[in-house]
């Protein structure tokens, strides 16, 4: 490689990391769920540092975080996808559409449980019930 093609990759990494964040930036402002699932992944945290839990703890639940988030992504593409194609609704779009989203949805509630394994000994016991 010479140095003028190491600059032109360079300038095409930089744009991809432009267009990734244009995106998400998107996802966040534009949909709901997005915003429900950045809201609950911040008490998340919060709760993670509050009850001190283990780093084996930390990294299941920054990584049910942001799978739940790409999932969601993924998901807002393949709706704004189907879009395009078609306005009439037609049944290979809502389905499309439906299990884009039971992803997410299926996702999240592992998610949760995850989440229930991980805090309610010490909510248990910040409540003085164990």
């Amino acid at each position: 490689m010479n140095m003028g093609s190491i600059g032109k990759e360079r300038k095409r990494l930089a744009a991809s990391f432009k267009y990734a964040t244009q995106g998400l930036l998107h996802v966040i402002k534009k949909e709901r769920n997005m915003q429900i699932h950045l809201s609950v992944a911040c008490i998340v945290v919060f709760l993670a540092y509050f009850f001190s839990v283990s780093k084996i703890e930390w990294i299941l639940l920054l990584l049910c975080i942001g799978i739940v988030i790409s999932l969601e992504s993924v998901n807002t593409a393949i709706e704004r996808t189907v879009d395009l194609c078609t306005k009439d609704m037609k049944p290979l779009a809502k389905q499309a559409k439906d299990t884009a989203a039971a992803a997410v949805f299926v996702f999240a509630i592992i998610s949760v449980i995850i989440g229930l394994i991980i805090f309610t000994i010490p909510f248990l016991k910040f409540l003085n019930l164990l």
